[in-house]
């Protein structure tokens, strides 16, 4: 990819993308002076961590098919975003991309004996750069949808699911219903499905007659984090790996729990290009994984063991759009 690698924006001033629907009129950016990073936070880069080496699959690497050509041969070249853990982040080193996605990628490179290669990608530049053949796969928190499989093939290897996030002392304890999110303001991912879930949810609540839902939009997660911990926004709604992880110093609760594809279940899989013949042998390394226990290593060690599948599928039911 011949663009430069996601770095960090510093934390200041930002401008967030407030949605005021319903009538309300367009997109609004509204300007927000987030708290200064704390010394402490900004050397608590994570720790590096080993590669984990993932079991060789023979039957996984005789269905990669004999005119595949791989963007490096011998490599198997993977976009993934580097934007928070325990998805992916830079380490200590700010070089190393670590995570579970990265170990993730491992485990199949190593069953299909190929050297891996991470490149680093917007989420909104993944779509184009696989069509395109800059990465032979994408593992980025990609759920399925049928829409996603008119152009892509998936293996799945993950469960999809969404948590809603609060400060620890704030006064939300629950939400459990469309009607809990009315007038609140939420930090969440532009072009997301919880994005797209919440915008469901926000119509059905305005049509009711009950208040908006005020929508905050930040390029940096560390930012919005901020924002939800000094009370600027009320919850985040993101994949509940993150939430879970970022949970673990107290400073955020979790509020709400729902499937990927509410009111439906999602999975969350590895990307191809459609009709490239990798699904499959990808799919196949994935289940030597999980039959081998690395699988189940990869996801404990960064707390997402509850998102686990007991075997992976290629291309499952989709999502259908919201």
């Amino acid at each position: 990819m011949s663009r430069s690698r996601t770095r960090r924006l510093p934390l200041g001033t930002v401008f967030i993308a407030t949605a005021l629907i319903a009538g309300v009129g367009g997109i609004v950016y509204s300007r927000v002076t987030a708290a200064p990073e704390p010394a402490a936070a900004a050397a608590s880069r994570p720790a590096d961590v080993a590669a984990l080496v993932g079991t060789p699959d023979p039957k996984a690497q005789a269905l990669i098919p004999a005119n595949y050509a791989f963007v490096t041969p011998g490599t198997l070249t993977v976009a993934t975003h580097p934007g928070q853990l325990p998805l992916a982040d830079y380490g200590a080193d700010n070089e190393q991309i670590i995570g579970v996605e990265p170990d993730i990628a491992k485990l199949i490179a190593d069953g299909l004996g190929l050297k891996l290669v991470l490149v680093p990608v917007a989420w909104a530049d993944w779509p184009l750069g696989l069509e395109s053949g800059k990465y032979d796969a994408v593992l980025s928190n990609v759920t399925v949808t049928e829409e996603r499989k008119k152009k892509f093939d998936f293996s799945s290897y993950r469960f999809d699911l969404l948590g809603i996030y609060t400060r620890t002392d704030g006064p939300i304890r629950k939400i459990e219903t469309p009607a809990d999110v009315a007038g609140l303001k939420v930090v969440l991912g532009a072009s997301t499905n919880q994005d797209q879930i919440l915008r469901q949810w926000d119509r059905q609540n305005i049509a009711a007659g009950l208040k908006p839902v005020e929508y905050q939009y930040f390029d940096d997660a560390v930012v919005g984090r901020l924002a939800v911990i000094t009370g600027r926004a009320d919850v985040s709604f993101e994949p509940n790996a993150t939430g879970a992880y970022s949970a673990r110093d107290g400073k955020v609760r979790r509020v709400g729990l729902f499937p990927g594809g509410w009111p439906n279940a999602a999975a969350i899989s590895v990307t191809t290009r459609k009709g490239s013949g990798l699904a499959e042998p990808i799919t196949q390394a994935l289940n030597t994984q999980i039959a081998s226990g690395t699988y189940a290593q990869a996801l404990k060690r960064w707390n997402v063991g509850e998102e686990a599948v007991a075997r992976s599928e290629t291309n499952p039911p989709g999502l259908s759009a919201l």
